[in-house]
């Protein structure tokens, strides 16, 4: 029997769930949920709960709905290697050379405003088109492709 895969939801392991994730709504317009039902905002959701939990998660939902939902948790341990899995940020798609470059470097400064910062340059060569090694504000790595 095959599984149907319904839905993917891409969770962070992070410092501060809250802030990580406003950057990605940012990133990728992506907006916060409504709260769940009885509650009129995140804050008084969030102050509902023991102080231990308080702050320790949040997600972020394409508006569309064609994105996966991510969601944000709090860890007690910092982010100490490299990630095995990350996003790629398509800004690039469909060009080549200097336009694609331009756009790639057009939303690298973007995200460096919101926080980010650049890593590292991969420029095109024989075998792969130019992208951009990014890190969102907790050092999680990602790419502008």
């Amino acid at each position: 029997m095959t599984a149907t895969v319904r839905q993917v939801q891409v969770t962070f392991d992070c410092a501060e769930p809250e802030r990580v994730a406003r950057f990605w709504c940012e990133v990728l317009g992506y907006v916060v949920p409504p709260p769940p039902p009885g509650f009129d905002s995140w804050d008084a959701f969030d102050q509902s709960l023991p102080p231990e939990h308080r702050g320790s998660a949040f997600a972020c939902v394409d508006p569309t709905g064609a994105g996966p939902r991510l969601f944000f948790q709090r860890v007690p341990e910092g982010k100490v290697v490299k990630n095995r899995v990350h996003l790629d940020v398509r800004v690039g798609t469909g060009m080549v050379g200097d336009e694609r470059l331009a756009a790639l470097d057009a939303e690298s400064d973007r995200l460096v405003a919101l926080g980010a910062t650049q890593f590292r340059r991969m420029l095109a060569d024989e075998v792969n088109e130019s992208c951009i090694v990014m890190q969102d504000v907790e050092g999680n790595e990602f790419c502008l492709d």
